[in-house]
């Protein structure tokens, strides 16, 4: 999906003069579906006086592809998730942040600076962070529903009714802490064991669909849906009767980060993006649009105060978490080829 944002029509007039001046440039952003409000974008546009296009993505792995299949260079800047970022900058697709070219650097919130996957944020910042897990509907089940076994080995009223995402990161993750066993292991029986509960989990679900996971639970056409906790809320506010659950065999902590890629056309407004982004007033508009939290001091004054009280941001106290690990060549290698028949 492709969208041109632009400023108002008075800015445009103000900005065009007689009609023969021009904007001072572009900025041509890849990123998540709804996931930032048109406001933002159009107060960036105004503010700047910048066209701004933007094309979406519904998984990381699809934004990874779309890169290495030519895409590079089309766009200044992207949002990935965590281990993303590790990956993009190991296939040479990031560009370097100058130390002194971010003015907001220092409202980088302290714990999100020296992150594992981009130490000293050299090649992006930090955007949204949250969890992942799965949310079930309560009109369809109203058992236990804080356990993996809802995903991968449903009750009978739920089998058959189960939106995944097309997140294959999430979904391997999930289904290791659901076996009990370590993220990118190196044990063929273990592997093997990971792919035979997937390969017979795939008879109970019914879909897989990251752009439609709040969608399918809104309109009932899923009773559980493996979701992110902000979309959750969403649909919940939309009318679905579902609650988010926080497994015991544990569930995803991720962060989004906009990064600046390589051969970035426009690359002096992606700078200026992504100071935009580090102004708390604007990265907590995104926070109540997206129900999610980021990774910025000082936004909590813009905050609604309701996202404090959502159940879907309060996970129980000792509930293990985990991020999306990179896995070595030959353990991804395994892992593509059972995401590949789980596709199928």
């Amino acid at each position: 999906m492709k969208r041109i944002l632009t400023a108002s029509a008075a800015a445009l007039a103000l900005a065009l003069g007689a009609g023969t001046a021009s904007a001072e440039g572009k900025l041509s952003i890849y990123h998540w579906f709804e996931y930032i409000p048109q406001e933002l974008l159009d107060k960036f546009a105004e503010e700047h006086d910048v066209e701004v296009t933007m094309d979406t993505y519904d998984s990381n792995e699809a934004l990874l592809a779309a890169l290495k299949a030519g895409k590079l260079g089309s766009y200044d800047v992207a949002v990935p998730g965590d281990y993303m970022v590790d990956i993009l900058n190991a296939e040479g697709m990031l560009d370097t942040i100058g130390d002194d070219e971010l003015a907001n650097r220092g409202n980088i919130a302290n714990e999100w600076v020296n992150v594992p996957f981009d130490d000293g944020r050299k090649h992006s910042i930090p955007y949204q962070w949250g969890s992942t897990s799965f949310s079930v509907n309560r009109d369809a089940f109203d058992g236990d529903i804080n356990t993996t076994d809802i995903l991968f080995n449903p009750p009978q009223a739920l089998a058959g009714k189960i939106n995944m995402l097309d997140s294959q990161g999430e979904v391997m993750l999930m289904a290791s802490l659901h076996l009990g066993m370590e993220q990118c292991s190196t044990d063929r029986d273990k592997l093997k064991a990971l792919d035979q509960m997937l390969q017979e989990a795939k008879g109970n679900w019914a879909s897989f669909g990251s752009d439609v996971a709040k969608d399918v639970l809104v309109s009932g056409d899923a009773a559980v849906g493996m979701i992110w906790n902000g979309f959750s809320a969403k649909a919940r506010a939309e009318g679905a009767n579902i609650e988010y659950a926080y497994p015991k065999q544990g569930y995803i902590v991720w962060m989004d980060n906009v990064v600046l890629l390589k051969d970035a056309p426009n690359r002096d407004n992606a700078i200026k993006f992504m100071d935009f982004l580090l102004e708390p007033e604007n990265i907590a508009a995104v926070t109540n649009y997206a129900q999610y939290s980021s990774g910025v001091k000082g936004d909590k004054e813009f905050l609604d105060p309701e996202l404090a009280a959502m159940p879907e941001s309060n996970p129980p106290a000792g509930v293990p978490s985990a991020f999306v690990a990179t896995c070595d060549q030959a353990v991804q290698e395994v892992y593509d080829q059972i995401w590949t028949r789980l596709r199928k």
